[in-house]
């Protein structure tokens, strides 16, 4: 993923108001993110648990979407998959992510929902950089370039939900 700027993100935005895309908090360190081995940026907001955000490249420009989760945790022993790279997570580690549609969908409050790690972390999970808290992945015949790629498409997959 290339590197992005406050204002690409804030331009992103697909699922929320320009006011809403102005007011919502961006990471300040945005020039230390492996921007080499992102295939998308998620963050968690700060200042409300329960809202989260990603943006990715579709079509040559940044995609945002703004997010929601429950705050409710599962017991340690219970284990849960992300639907977008197939990380498995004790706990709360994957969360059901809620977008509200792009347009007239959303605003009549339509949305959309996908089993996504709730650290938003999946391109660094698939490629080694970051470790569950279950101590691994799966092990998987797929090369790499394989799994960043399903990863790509079941991103790609749920953010075309939220355009139809």
């Amino acid at each position: 993923m290339r590197s992005l700027t406050e204002q690409d993100i804030r331009n992103s935005f697909i699922n929320c108001s320009k006011g809403e895309a102005k007011r919502l908090a961006v990471p300040r360190d945005l020039g230390e993110h492996p921007w080499d081995d992102l295939d998308f940026l998620g963050w968690r907001d700060p200042g409300a648990p329960d809202r989260s955000y990603l943006v990715a490249e579709r079509d040559g420009r940044p995609v945002g979407v703004a997010l929601r989760f429950p705050a409710a945790r599962r017991g340690f022993l219970h284990r849960s998959m992300c639907s977008v790279c197939l990380t498995t997570h004790p706990g709360g580690g994957v969360s059901l992510m809620t977008a509200r549609k792009a347009g007239a969908a959303g605003r009549e409050g339509n949305s959309v929902g996908v089993y996504m790690c709730t650290d938003l972390a999946c391109s660094l999970y698939v490629r080694g950089k970051k470790v569950p808290e279950s101590g691994s992945r799966f092990e998987e015949s797929l090369t790499l370039e394989e799994q960043v790629a399903r990863t790509v498409g079941n991103l790609s997959a749920f953010l075309d939900k939220l355009r139809a």
